[in-house]
């Protein structure tokens, strides 16, 4: 069944949303609306995406009417292309939070960006730079009941964790009010306050042994907490720290 989002309209007054049945990517209308001055907290949403995407292009799988597929824009003050890490911090605690207090499902967060449930995403996040204006792509997988073969292992869905069918509605409220809670947050305390945010929920920040992919090579070792920019410490097994400003992270095998 198509999102209401009328009902939606309802529990967030005064956000402007746009929502359409069918689009290639949300960011892409999001971004134009953006860079034509569009309000901050604009919300460009789908029922499907075509040519939906996460982090180096990788597909994201959006079924119809299972999920939750959407943009915001969001204009904040002093995040600019040396402190915009902390923009998808804010976003990733405001989604784990939105998802526990509205379904009861617990999420963890890997860093730079993903929701998971016991390892599996539920939720990817992609945000962008356009001028002064962040732009984020978020996607929820909510209804799903399987996925695709080429990502069943490494996806869920919060009626799969959950055991029911979810409101996409209540869910797309709470997940506004989050990100406006924890923008908030940033404009008042600075972004250590969402470090400090980020770091409690995930369990990749400190203390876990993982496997990154830096630079066209692999390198295992235990996370030992962010940089004062955001980027991901890694002492890795030869004795040398690493920090890791872009590459996979995942779980070491041993």
């Amino acid at each position: 069944m198509p999102l209401n989002v009328e009902r939606v309209r309802m529990l967030a007054p005064g956000r402007e949303i746009l929502w359409r049945a069918s689009v290639d990517s949300t960011m892409h209308e999001a971004a134009r609306l953006s860079e034509a001055g569009c309000a901050s907290g604009l919300v460009v949403g789908a029922d499907e995406q075509t040519a939906g995407h996460g982090r180096y292009q990788r597909v994201w799988h959006s079924e119809r009417d299972a999920g939750l597929y959407f943009s915001i824009v969001l204009r904040l003050a002093g995040v600019d292309k040396a402190s915009f890490p902390v923009a998808t911090f804010a976003l990733g605690v405001a989604v784990a939070e939105a998802i526990q207090s509205t379904t009861g499902v617990a999420c963890d967060l890997r860093w730079p960006n993903d929701v998971l449930v016991k390892d599996r995403k539920c939720c990817g996040i992609l945000a962008q730079l356009y001028g002064s204006a962040v732009v984020a792509g978020i996607g929820v997988n909510v209804n799903q009941t399987a996925f695709p073969d080429e990502v069943a292992a490494i996806a869920t869905s919060l009626r799969i964790e959950s055991g029911r069918e979810q409101s996409r509605e209540d869910l797309l409220a709470a997940l506004l009010d989050e990100i406006d809670r924890h923008c908030e947050i940033l404009a008042a305390e600075g972004r250590e306050a969402i470090f400090a945010l980020f770091t409690r929920a995930s369990s990749y920040v400190v203390g876990r042994r993982v496997t990154v992919e830096l630079g066209g090579r692999e390198v295992t070792g235990v996370t030992a907490g962010l940089t004062a920019e955001g980027y991901l410490r890694l002492r890795a097994d030869d004795g040398r720290e690493e920090i890791v400003i872009a590459g996979g992270v995942r779980p070491a095998r041993s």
